[in-house]
């Protein structure tokens, strides 16, 4: 591509009423800008306008910026604009199972990644000689009983030194505080299987064969103060029948929790997930 092209992505959402997309692409055609990509969906209950589009130009992104600061204040935009080539950094959390830390190392390991892994974090030392073949950082952080805000203020800083945009919950097996969810809103994505609520606790995939279960399941979604409540990015499932032994089942599962998590992480890095409320529209 000529160097004085400039890919863009924008994303945005607002009250839906007439004009707002003229307004938009008339930004973009006015600072030279060929829309080369875009997606727009109205909710019908909230009657909010969401709208995802790629465009390329001679303008930088910068400049985009600003010219998107004098839209309309009638409009209400909230938008965002990132340049297309942009990689976003992300720290990856992981406790004793390594399945969806492993397939996301991999995935980045060969550029199937919108995004660089920064580090990764986890509260045992257990993975530790995985994550340094990759020649990425590990940070061992354990979780102190009466301590827990110590560990994420660890956390917390890791996030500010590598500028981490995202942190990715790849089976780690502790509760966020309300305070963290709440600074990182929109910045957590983690990975459960979709038994829940019915199988909490401990061997999810035993409690599911004794009850004769015929789906196995993964949900990939944003942290919230609200345990496993999040807004949900991507769900997957996969058939099991009798033959299914416990551990058959886990390994099921863990296929179905690791492509689940890398759809929601990628999605997220290429700026395609837009919250609606306790909701998300997906623009794939």
């Amino acid at each position: 591509m000529d160097q004085a092209i400039n890919p863009a992505v924008l994303t945005l959402s607002c009250p839906d009423q007439v004009g707002v997309v003229e307004c938009v692409s008339g930004l973009l055609a006015r600072n030279g800008h060929n829309i080369v990509e875009s997606q727009q969906f109205v909710d019908p209950e909230t009657r909010r306008f969401f709208m995802r589009v790629e465009s390329a130009g001679p303008v930088d992104v910068d400049r985009l910026r600003t010219a998107f600061a004098t839209a309309p204040q009638a409009f209400e935009l909230q938008w965002e604009l990132h340049a297309r080539e942009e990689r976003s950094k992300f720290i990856v959390m992981v406790s004793k199972f390594g399945h969806c830390l492993n397939d996301l190392l991999y995935r980045w390991s060969v550029g199937s990644l919108h995004g660089d892994i920064a580090s990764v974090v986890s509260n045992h030392p257990d993975l530790s000689q995985l994550v340094q073949t990759y020649d990425i950082p590990f940070h061992h952080i354990p979780i102190t009983v009466g301590d827990k805000a110590g560990a994420e203020a660890e956390l917390m800083e890791l996030v500010s030194r590598y500028d981490a945009d995202l942190v990715v919950l790849a089976r780690y097996m502790q509760v966020l505080s309300d305070d963290l969810c709440q600074k990182m809103s929109g910045r957590i994505i983690n990975i459960h299987h979709s038994f829940l609520p019915s199988f909490k606790g401990a061997m999810p995939y035993h409690q599911a064969h004794r009850r004769g279960v015929k789906l196995i399941g993964a949900t990939a979604h944003y942290v919230t103060p609200d345990l496993d409540e999040g807004p949900i990015i991507d769900q997957d499932v996969a058939r099991t029948d009798h033959r299914h032994t416990p551990d058959q089942m886990a390994a099921v599962g863990r296929d179905v929790e690791s492509r689940t998590l890398a759809r929601a992480v990628q999605w997220h890095l290429e700026h395609r997930v837009m919250r609606n409320a306790n909701r998300t529209v997906i623009f794939g």
